[in-house]
């Protein structure tokens, strides 16, 4: 290895893989460290059940905030493919199991099931879909460009009509926009769980981080729909990472950063690798991780990580005052889906997002509940079958068999509540999650499950402090921080790309850039922009 790159990037995510792409295809020399002995940081599919040949998207599994202008401009070989149903929200009518159907494809269909459930309804929900829109085609173009002021943005939004979008998107709590919109509990919910999705938050936090979740749940790609990446995400990794090989990037993995030390021309990162700490020299350095990682690896040199892997003495933790993450996954492998309580086929309510405990009312509850320091009564979360989209993920041998595999994404789930006893809540809520999955089903879950040769369920779960400890999240936040605006928060933000940072020779690359969160590959894109650019002046 050379001992100075013009660029050198810490992780090897794929916003790394991004930024390292653009540089190197504009011939800066790049090389990637990632601690893992795999690319792709949360971005990965792997055989969780070794008895199985299953490759499951192990942490994300979903995709809409990726630009196409990326997957053009590096020539990625990425097919994201639709889902035919958007999604299912099991509930009571009366005595008898019902559920609401929504489709991706047939929007008669749409009307007849919202209009079931109140006949203003689906008058309501047109409307803000339109509203969304009208949003949604001023603003997603803007995220691959220098970031604008709020004052300039809501210049943009002059017309009536858009100030109305503006004042009800930007300014208002989303609560309100959902309320004037909807009447039923179970429709507002579906709406509602965009904006909850690993943030701490409610309908009407006056913090408004209900309101910028929502809006990156909603904008991708001009339609807000989240598509199945054909092959796992591991599979948008592995193009990234096939791409920067060709491009002649460098990518070191097994090799922990230690230090990163500043410097306006001569940044230098230290790390370790099989027990040998190296330094090496960059023009730049380019930082794929949480801002809090980022402050971690620029103080004092870090005593290196024992052999046991305990964490070495005096690593800061993560603070109160970061945004806790509430995120709950479970993975599982299922030899059949279980037959739903409503009849509806399992192959149409599997087929999108499968919505439980979220009515908007379930919603608040469960939030109260959680902020006292108590898991929900009625903990909300939702389900996704990658295998009715995209079967490649399964052997031959468990496609013919029937075999499927099942995420669940919990709501509501801080991260503070496992930090006292950890094992035990996690596996209340879990036991809470498949309790609530049988009230629905008509056969239990349990014996859907496949079995690995120990006999020992096919599910592993992994609350926000896991996803800390393994992906070093600050605080368990998927999103390494509280997400952004669209604009420029602060008037030495106008112009700028959202990456700086107060250290010099060195930008976030990360999820935790402005503009940053989801697999979107935006800030690897604005961490190139950024060098590129300046070369040009």
């Amino acid at each position: 290895m050379k001992s100075k790159y013009d660029i050198v990037i810490v992780g090897a995510g794929h916003n790394g893989l991004v930024a390292a792409c653009y540089l190197a295809g504009a011939g800066k020399s790049v090389l990637m460290l990632e601690r893992n002995l795999y690319v792709g940081g949360a971005t990965t599919s792997q055989r969780i059940f070794p008895d199985y040949d299953a490759y499951l998207s192990r942490y994300s599994y979903l995709v809409s905030l990726f630009p196409q202008q990326i997957v053009r401009d590096l020539r990625l070989s990425l097919e994201l493919r639709r889902r035919r149903t958007a999604s299912y929200t099991p509930f009571w009518r009366g005595p008898e199991a019902d559920g609401l159907l929504l489709s991706n494809i047939n929007e008669a269909a749409n009307r007849n099931q919202i209009e079931r459930l109140h006949p203003d309804d689906y008058k309501g929900y047109l409307l803000m879909q339109q509203r969304i829109q009208r949003f949604t085609d001023k603003v997603w173009p803007s995220l691959l460009l220098p970031l604008d002021s709020k004052e300039a943005w809501k210049n943009r939004f002059r017309e009536p009509e858009d100030r109305a979008v503006w004042e009800w998107l930007v300014e208002k709590p989303l609560g309100e926009f959902i309320e004037a919109h909807l009447q039923h509990d179970v429709l507002r919910g579906v709406v509602l769980t965009d904006a909850k999705i690993s943030a701490n938050t409610h309908a009407h936090d006056p913090s408004l981080l209900q309101n910028r979740t929502f809006l990156y749940h909603v904008i991708g790609n001009q339609t807000g729909e989240w598509r199945v990446p054909v092959g796992g995400m591991g599979a948008l990794a592995d193009a990234l990472y096939q791409q920067a090989l060709r491009l002649g990037v460098e990518v070191l993995t097994g090799a922990e950063v230690l230090h990163i030390h500043p410097h306006s021309t001569q940044p230098s990162v230290t790390y370790k690798v099989e027990d040998k700490e190296v330094t090496i020299q960059a023009r730049q350095v380019l930082v794929n991780a949480a801002p809090a990682e980022l402050k971690r690896l620029v103080g004092p040199a870090p005593v290196s990580r024992p052999p046991d892997g305990r964490p070495p003495v005096g690593r800061p933790q993560s603070t109160t005052a970061e945004q806790e993450g509430t995120a709950f996954k479970v993975n599982m492998l299922l030899h059949k889906l279980p037959p739903l309580r409503s009849g509806i086929a399992a192959e149409d309510a599997f087929a999108g997002t499968f919505h439980f405990n979220q009515t908007y009312t379930g919603l608040a509850a469960a939030f109260e509940q959680s902020q006292r320091g108590q898991l929900p009564e009625r903990p909300p979360f939702e389900i996704y079958c990658h295998t009715l989209t995209d079967n490649s993920i399964l052997s031959s041998e468990l496609q013919r068999k029937g075999y499927h595999t099942i995420t669940i994404f919990g709501l509501d789930a801080p991260y503070s509540l496992f930090l006292s006893r950890p094992e035990q809540t996690r596996q209340q809520l879990l036991n809470q999650y498949l309790a609530t999955l049988n009230e629905w089903f008509t056969e239990p879950i349990q014996d859907c499950i496949a079995r690995q040769a120990d006999g020992t369920l096919c599910l592993e779960a992994k609350s926000a402090l896991d996803l800390e400890t393994e992906l070093q999240l600050p605080r368990g936040n998927i999103f390494h921080s509280p997400l952004s605006w669209f604009y420029a928060e602060d008037t030495g933000g106008v112009g700028q790309r959202g990456v700086e940072t107060d250290f010099a020779g060195i930008l976030l690359c990360g999820s935790g850039a402005e503009r940053g969160g989801a697999v979107s590959g935006i800030p690897g894109y604005h961490a190139a922009m950024k060098l590129l650019n300046q070369e040009l002046r």
